[in-house]
């Protein structure tokens, strides 16, 4: 449900401006739903669609969604900013179909644009799982992510994949996290890491990048030491292991494409 229709809310009788959920969306009926249930802080959801052949779309307009079917796909931060751009909030908080928020971050947001003093931008520690299990290492944990910021001051960057929020002026921090399921099972492991590795390896060929089955090998060997060893990812047990070797597989993936496409 959107919180309110009106131009502006209250908060302890201040005007609080009005915030946009901005989500993208591809085939996501088992988890949009939590999703936009849970942001009932929000005054307007716009969600842009990639040819869902599912009840994706049927599902966010049951929430009182904005749709926008888009069925082409320019990217990641090109479908963000074109759900960006038919937002109408002054201030936009961005999820993924997978991320929800609880009540408390819920309220820490509003309470956080209603103050005078309010950034330009703020992050959230986002709190992953993988197969249910919450990952507390790997540097995964706590994963600072800029999705709330005033409509007019911030932008998604270019980037096919991995795209960030771009902020004109001051960012602050909320200590509440985003919740994240990041890895549904292990098939979908293999999907994500298949998909990501295609879109980056792309992005690095469009920008000069070369690559080698030599190279492919040591990107992926020192991804699996740095999450395993230097970002402890031991300390989560198998889930760790789990972890490192899902990106040890998208980081092979990756170089091993961009090879395919411009080799050494």
């Amino acid at each position: 449900m959107v919180a309110a229709s009106s131009s502006h809310g209250w908060l302890f009788g201040a005007v609080v401006p009005r915030l946009s959920l901005i989500v993208i969306a591809r085939n996501e009926e088992a988890l949009i739903g939590r999703c936009l249930s849970s942001a009932a802080c929000v005054d307007e959801i716009v969600v842009v669609d990639n040819g869902s052949t599912d009840k994706t779309v049927e599902i966010a307009r049951a929430h009182g969604a904005k749709v926008i079917e888009a069925p082409d796909w320019p990217g990641y931060g090109p479908q963000k900013n074109r759900a960006l751009d038919a937002a109408s909030g002054e201030w936009a908080l961005s999820l993924d179909a997978d991320e929800w928020i609880e009540p408390p971050l819920a309220a820490a947001i509003r309470a956080a644009i209603a103050d005078p003093a309010a950034a330009d931008g703020y992050e959230m520690p986002r709190r992953s799982r993988f197969c249910g299990r919450i990952v507390r290492h790997c540097g995964w944990w706590p994963d600072h992510v800029l999705r709330l910021f005033r409509r007019d001051r911030g932008r998604f960057s270019d980037n096919k994949v991995h795209e960030r929020v771009v902020v004109a002026g001051r960012v602050a921090r909320l200590d509440l996290p985003i919740e994240h399921d990041a890895i549904a099972d292990l098939a979908d492991a293999r999907d994500k890491a298949s998909r990501y590795a295609a879109a980056a390896a792309a992005e690095l060929a469009e920008e000069g990048q070369r690559s080698s089955t030599a190279k492919a090998l040591l990107h992926a060997g020192w991804k699996f030491v740095q999450t395993y060893i230097v970002r402890a990812g031991f300390l989560d047990g198998k889930t760790g292991m789990r972890v490192a070797l899902y990106n040890t597989d998208y980081t092979y993936q990756k170089y091993i494409r961009l090879a395919k496409i411009k080799g050494a």
